[in-house]
């Protein structure tokens, strides 16, 4: 079953428009989210990066869309799934149909997909630079459109070549992120992940674990530039997101990494998805 704009059905019953604005133009954003137990993880932080996209996207953000009714949306279509503990849901909002570039209006609809979430952290993980295209830096960079043409490319990159993932870069050759999360690299006492001026996504779990290193004492949180040749002096380094939350990586060309630090921030952050403190 799926939830498109407040009513379940099911999936083959539910037809997108040719018409529709996030097929033709990327006119879209989406959040994935995780549900443990019932629970929506993190979805307040969630809710107001949507909002805050939608703001940026000029979208006419519906009276109903409270933080309250779209987590109650997301666990009706939740209920509506065979049984299991954890489960990840995709929330997409898009402008109406019609129009060319220019859009007849900015109301909007919206559709949520719910499926089991089976992700188990892998032992061994590796990653490659990917360099044929690069993520631009800028604000627009940062928020979750549905044009993800270099995370496509990317990610079929890594397929080709027996890779985990793939570092994205941007026009200035500097790390942004991964095809689908966020970058940290810890090199003795400090660790950095890319500032959100070099078009990184604002992950949600990028902003709790920043959150976590902040109160570490043995630990400094720089968001900066990093250089691609600093992943390879790293002494750990691990990608984030909302589904994995941390995923170490144990290999990068020919360097291999230990994975002490990231799998107590690991840890850490199970107990924050757990506690929400």
């Amino acid at each position: 079953m799926i939830n498109y704009n407040g009513d379940l059905s099911q999936t083959e019953s539910v037809n997108i428009s040719i018409k529709n604005r996030g097929f033709k133009y990327g006119d879209a954003i989406f959040e994935t989210i995780k549900i443990n137990n019932g629970r929506v993880v993190f979805f307040e932080d969630h809710y107001f990066r949507l909002m805050a996209s939608m703001r940026m996207l000029r979208m006419k953000i519906p009276m109903r869309f409270t933080l309250e009714f779209l987590e109650q949306e997301i666990l009706k279509t939740v209920a509506s799934q065979e049984k299991s503990s954890s489960f990840r849901a995709r929330l997409t909002v898009y402008r109406k149909d019609g129009g060319l570039y220019t859009p007849n209006t900015n109301e909007v609809d919206f559709l949520i997909e719910v499926s089991v979430n089976s992700f188990q952290t892998k032992e061994l993980y590796s990653i490659d630079l990917y360099k044929d295209f690069y993520n631009f830096s800028g604000l627009l960079s940062t928020i979750k459109t549905n044009n993800r043409m270099v995370n496509t490319l990317a990610s079929i990159y890594a397929s080709e070549n027996d890779f985990d993932n793939c570092v994205l870069l941007n026009e200035r050759k500097g790390v942004v992120e991964v095809t689908n999360g966020n970058i940290f690299i810890i090199k003795g006492k400090t660790i950095k992940t890319p500032a959100i001026t070099e078009g990184c996504i604002k992950g949600i779990v990028r902003k709790k674990v920043i959150e976590i290193i902040e109160k570490h004492p043995d630990f400094n949180i720089e968001e900066t530039v990093i250089s691609p040749f600093e992943i390879q002096k790293a002494d750990e380094v691990f990608i984030t997101n909302a589904i994995v939350g941390i995923q170490p990586v144990t290999k990068y060309r020919k360097k291999e990494f230990s994975v002490e630090v990231s799998s107590k921030l690991q840890s850490s952050l199970k107990l924050l998805e757990i506690t929400g403190k």
